[in-house]
């Protein structure tokens, strides 16, 4: 944890960016995030140690987005957020896309119990942690009937 003093003289000089994980920092595939960080001139192969550590529990081809921030002296932060809603509502129902017409025609259906386990992982997220667990539940529901299931 960084102390006060720290914080104080590590402003960002440097823009956020914000990065697809989709390309993890597995076996040398930095597609999307070598060019971001190389601009900058921040370390790469430490950004890919933190990235893994931070993002070992999620599947490699699990999408979630990453927020970058780059320091004057070389350094950086960055937040992992969990993947989108949208994106577990189309794994948890086996679709491809939702329906073409939402409260006309019903794309699949979904249980409580779905939309509480994605609420559930919702809530680790930075932006979530927060609201309450019910809260969360019914921003899904409301999701879920504009995307049509």
């Amino acid at each position: 944890m960084a102390t006060l003093k720290e914080i104080l003289t590590r402003r960002p000089g440097r823009r956020h960016d914000q990065a697809d994980g989709a390309s993890r920092c597995l076996q040398g595939r930095l597609l999307l995030v070598g060019p971001a960080l190389g601009q900058y001139r921040l370390n790469l192969m430490a950004f890919c140690k933190d990235f893994n550590a931070r993002t070992q529990k999620y599947k490699p081809d699990t999408p979630m987005a990453v927020t970058i921030t780059a320091f004057k002296d070389n350094t950086f932060e960055f937040t992992v957020k969990s993947p989108s809603v949208t994106w577990y509502l189309k794994k948890v129902a086996g679709i491809e896309s939702g329906s073409g017409r939402p409260g006309h025609v019903v794309a699949s259906t979904l249980s409580l119990k779905h939309i509480y386990e994605i609420a559930k992982v919702k809530q680790s997220d930075p932006y979530c942690q927060y609201m309450s667990l019910e809260s969360i539940c019914k921003s899904i529901i409301g999701d879920c009937q504009q995307y049509g299931d």
